[in-house]
């Protein structure tokens, strides 16, 4: 049995006696540049430039080149808020609290005055229908829902139907500081009352241990199949993660991350990719974190400008947009220092591209789900430019294994299922004992990921194999990402008695290309000729698209944007019952 680590000669040192809101805004932990936490904004709206720092009072700060006044807060807000929800809906320790907003700058305030009062937060992704919400919040149990007032129909009519009481709705105000409806309380409102009120809640010091236990998130995992499950994760699995990226990255000699480095948020903070890296992370480390409610690639990049940013976590569609889109020309941004991708494999050809743009940037991937409370793999600071293809080297303190088809373990170089042991792993899977017997085992989880790990540590994830050669994926599509027609794709493997598995792409045609293609059978196929040619002419035989290519209207994405290949994948196989098999 082979057990794939990564030595580090810096104790994790992870406390397992404090709360989330605890290790942030209460202690300072070695791994910690705390210098910076005091006198920078911890959290910058976008649009307007307002900043919200540590405690209360008033400061002027320097972040690119603008000069921001704003209130020293965070502190303060999070008491005012855990005072206001004990004292209006007597939120008690356990409860859960659903957030039902695209990221705000209020965010993480709402995540640690509820974790003050030893209640759970769940987040859901403000797409949800109606029918959607409700699901989360009857499975979470959820006493009260934060939203958006742009939400706030979505939220009633899934309160109504999940059974939480319409006075237990409250709104996000901070983008609509007019109140849209006098019944409906805003988050202001309830901090305000809180501030004004004595202290009417004693906050939990937990025993040595119990953050371990102790539930701090229900995150619902993206899943293929079926309704999304609620992973039950603790304090300590946010606080371990936070601390092993911390001591990966190298966070105290201030190489990658220096004084005055600015980090953009604009994965969404429901995600875990965006709750814990792009937020925690950035803010444990001293970043002040541009908070961005919704994505849209021109104000993106006008962001990027505008602030300075330093420190960018994306995922392979952003990557795309740098690379491929008409307007990233016009700016320059040699100012970006650091870009970390996760959700998804990069292609080797897609990191070439984005190395051309981002010139200055330390490029990487990571990898991670919400099962491990986020980060497993991440490219080291050993090399500006990661391996090509790899998704980085195990944080310190995580375990992996190989787990091969024939239930044995495997060693460097051997395929198969990615095992996880970590400080961070989440706990189960809220009132699933099936789903959780299938994933969490003494201690590991079952990634269902296909790995490849080399002597150095670098893991590779999702691969096919092609009479007995391995093909990446994301390597074919970064390349397909470079045909002229192609706005994006997907490439899976479907299964071939003679050569095991054949690379298939389905493939979304640029707006153009898609009109010759519908209004022609000859020059939708000449067109998928071209790029079945555009692949053979560059690459080996056995990862040509031998397994074809079918055009999409759009690739299938959960909410970090991650393919969803198994989606992809169960729609060739039903596509292609009772067709006879691909031969080479």
């Amino acid at each position: 049995m082979t057990d794939f680590t990564t030595p580090s000669t810096i104790p994790l040192s992870i406390p397992d006696n404090l709360t989330l809101p605890q290790f942030i805004l209460d202690t300072n932990h070695p791994a910690r540049v705390t210098k910076r936490t005091l006198s920078s904004p911890w959290l910058i709206e976008d649009a307007t430039g307002r900043g919200v720092g540590f405690e209360e009072r008033v400061g002027s700060s320097q972040v690119g080149d603008r000069s921001f006044a704003h209130a020293f807060q965070v502190r303060h807000r999070v008491h005012g808020l855990a005072n206001g929800l004990k004292l209006k809906y007597n939120v008690a320790e356990g409860q859960a609290v659903c957030l039902f907003t695209p990221n705000d700058i209020d965010f993480p305030i709402l995540i640690w005055g509820i974790h003050r009062l030893g209640a759970i937060v769940t987040s859901a992704n403000p797409a949800y229908s109606a029918d959607e919400l409700a699901y989360q919040l009857s499975t979470a149990k959820a006493v009260n829902l934060i939203t958006h007032p742009d939400f706030l129909a979505t939220a009633f009519a899934a309160a109504k139907k999940a059974g939480v009481p319409a006075e237990r709705i409250i709104i996000l105000d901070s983008a609509h500081p007019s109140r849209p409806s006098s019944s409906v309380p805003t988050i202001e409102e309830i901090i305000a009352y809180g501030l004004s009120q004595p202290t009417s809640f004693v906050e939990r010091h937990l025993n040595p241990g119990e953050a371990k236990t102790k539930l701090a998130f229900l995150s619902f995992s993206s899943g293929t199949t079926g309704k999304p499950k609620a992973v039950a994760i603790s304090h300590y699995a946010p606080i371990a993660n936070i601390i092993q990226m911390a001591v990966h990255q190298e966070a105290k000699k201030e190489e990658r991350i220096k004084p005055g480095d600015v980090a953009l948020g604009a994965l969404p903070f429901f995600h875990i990719y965006g709750l814990v890296v792009q937020m925690h992370f950035s803010i444990f480390c001293g970043m002040p974190l541009v908070v961005v409610p919704k994505f849209d690639y021109v104000r993106f990049l006008e962001s990027l400008i505008k602030y300075r940013i330093t420190h960018l976590f994306l995922v392979p569609p952003q990557i795309v947009l740098l690379c491929k889109h008409q307007a990233t020309p016009k700016y320059d941004l040699n100012h970006v220092r650091f870009v970390m991708c996760g959700a998804a494999p990069l292609s080797a050809e897609l990191t070439q591209e984005v190395i051309k743009v981002l010139p200055n940037a330390a490029i990487g991937q990571g990898y991670g789900m919400t099962e491990t409370c986020t980060t497993v793999t991440m490219f080291s600071t050993k090399r500006k430019i990661a391996v090509f293809g790899s998704a980085g080297t195990p944080l310190p303190g995580t375990t992996l294994r190989v787990l091969k088809p024939d239930g044995t373990f495997g060693k460097v170089g051997e395929q198969g299922e990615l095992l996880v042991h970590g400080p961070s792993n989440a706990l189960r899977y809220a009132n699933n004992a099936e789903a959780t017997k299938e994933t969490f085992m003494d201690g590991w989880v079952r990634t269902g990921d296909e790995v490849i790990i080399r002597e150095d540590g670098e893991v590779f994830v999702e691969l096919l194999k092609v009479r007995g050669f391995q093909v990446a994926p994301a390597e074919l599509e970064g390349h397909i990402l470079q045909h002229p027609d192609v706005a994006d794709t997907c490439v899976i493997g479907i299964l071939d008695d003679y050569s095991g598995e054949l690379p298939m792409a389905y493939v979304v045609p640029r707006p153009e290309a898609a009109k010759r293609a519908a209004a022609s059978p000859a020059e939708s196929e000449k067109l998928k000729a071209s790029i079945i040619k555009h692949v053979a002419d560059h690459k080996a035989h056995f990862k040509r698209l031998a397994g074809g290519v079918e055009f999409i209207e759009v690739i299938p994405k959960n909410a970090s944007g991650k393919l969803l290949r198994r989606v992809l994948r169960d729609r060739a196989r039903e596509s292609r019952k009772g067709q006879p098999k691909a031969k080479l």
